[in-house]
């Protein structure tokens, strides 16, 4: 089965409808997703404008981006902090 990745303003919509009467299982089955996906984006998104939602994905994009430079520059220290500590050869 193909994974389907949805816009902001989609979920978005999905949640609305369903504050607004629609059960949970008519648009999953529209969707085609599973409930369990639905009830999480509620756990998730719940309350949400779309810009809102837009500026979360934003947020998590820019923490990934840093937390890769965090890794990136721990292990440049942790292979000088190596080469450092190992004995040099002296030449004769």
């Amino acid at each position: 089965m193909r994974k389907h990745t949805f816009s902001e303003s989609q979920i978005v919509k999905a949640l609305k409808e369903n504050e607004g009467g629609r059960s949970v299982g008519d648009i999953s089955r529209e969707l085609g997703i599973d409930k369990s996906t639905f009830y999480y984006w509620r756990k998730k998104y719940g309350g949400m404008e779309s810009r809102e939602l837009k500026r979360l994905k934003e947020l998590e994009q820019e923490n990934q981006r840093l937390k890769q430079m965090y890794a990136d520059v721990s292990l440049d220290n942790k292979m000088l902090k190596d080469l450092l500590s190992k004995p040099s050869v002296a030449s004769s």
